[in-house]
């Protein structure tokens, strides 16, 4: 499919077998835009990722369809267009996102764009549409969603949503963690985490997932859809076999990224019941990235949230002890996991509004 209007094209990305593949060019400067234009909106660097690392997330997925143009304008590429389709059998899901250049702002192009997602939606007969953004702190009117919990100002982009029948169903927090300081805090919580979770022991690994954790890392892994404070959003119950869990892996260990998974396992029955995630790319110097975190509901109460994070923090310290900070995100309402994260040092840097529409 392609678009063109008043010189603006919307151009179905090519993703190349490689970043080093003469046909590299379109998805090497989409990458570059991806990457300016979470630098224009946040100031920093710390969710930049160089080509070679996003690429294994372009490839053929057989639990989700991902639809994806570049905007061109001038001859340049400008910005792109997202919309992710699950392949789960009754999905009613696309989630999507629009993201331009701040130069090219404020010409409708956004508009464009936006036909773009709901043709692509209404044509795979997806009828909920979701996206999320990031909204910079500023002055002026503000909305809440209907959970009560976090606020957003009424910005640009929030304003790009309600005018296309959007509704703000949560709002998620980015916090981050100071990693170059004293770790003793970590340290005291770790240790009566301990003492709370008798009955329970810490695994660790990086991938590839052995053999023995595949099929309970699998389980926890689909329970993120159900398990998670959601508010208004709708989420597919995933299946994860041990097959997924390995594609999970390979978008690692194909970059050379590095993941530490920390769960905690029941003594008892040998079950896995809590995990967590620390991720960094090949430069080991730049932000970490606490990924997901789950206590599944039958094994809550006895402070393995505390005991998984604390585990992967204290691991990570000499995993990657370049790393600066680590950063996370959670729902304003999920409050025991964000005590969890305020008891550990992490402070709120920045917060995304989860949007959601249904098409008639």
């Amino acid at each position: 499919m392609s678009t063109i209007t008043t010189g603006v094209e919307f151009r179905p990305l090519v993703v190349p077998d490689t970043v080093d593949a003469a046909d590299a060019g379109d998805f090497l400067a989409m990458v570059e835009v991806r990457n300016q234009v979470y630098r224009e909106i946040s100031g920093h660097d710390d969710h930049s990722m160089p080509a070679d690392e996003l690429l294994p997330h372009y490839r053929p997925d057989p639990d989700e369809v991902r639809l994806v143009w570049v905007v061109v304008d001038g001859g340049s590429i400008v910005g792109r267009v997202g919309v992710d389709l699950p392949t789960h059998e009754g999905s009613r899901s696309a989630y999507w996102l629009i993201e331009l250049l701040q130069s090219v702002q404020g010409r409708g192009i956004g508009a464009l764009a936006y036909e773009l997602v709901e043709q692509a939606s209404r044509e795979n007969g997806r009828t909920v549409l979701q996206s999320w953004a990031e909204h910079p702190a500023a002055a002026g009117e503000r909305i809440a969603p209907p959970t009560g919990f976090g606020e957003l100002p009424l910005d640009r982009a929030a304003r790009f949503y309600r005018r296309h029948g959007y509704s703000l169903e949560q709002v998620e927090r980015n916090s981050a963690l100071d990693l170059t300081g004293s770790f003793e805090t970590i340290e005291r919580l770790y240790a009566t985490a301990r003492e709370a979770s008798a009955g329970y022991r810490v695994v660790q690994w990086s991938p590839p997932t052995p053999p023995e954790f595949a099929e309970g890392y699998g389980w926890m892994k689909s329970r993120m859809n159900t398990d998670a404070p959601a508010a208004g959003m709708e989420f597919d119950e995933e299946e994860w076999d041990a097959a997924r869990v390995a594609r999970h892996d390979s978008k690692y260990t194909e970059a050379g990224r590095l993941l530490l998974v920390t769960a905690a396992q029941h003594i008892a029955t040998g079950e896995l019941c809590a995990f967590n995630e620390l991720a960094i790319g090949k430069d080991r110097t730049a932000a970490s990235s606490q990924e997901d975190t789950l206590v599944l509901k039958e094994h809550r109460g006895h402070r393995l949230g505390m005991l998984v994070k604390c585990a992967g923090l204290l691991a990570w310290r000499d995993l990657a002890p370049e790393s600066p900070r680590m950063i996370t995100y959670n729902a304003e309402e999920n409050r025991p996991m964000l005590d969890i994260n305020e008891a550990i040092g992490f402070v709120p840097v920045a917060y995304e509004g989860a949007w959601k529409k249904e098409l008639s």
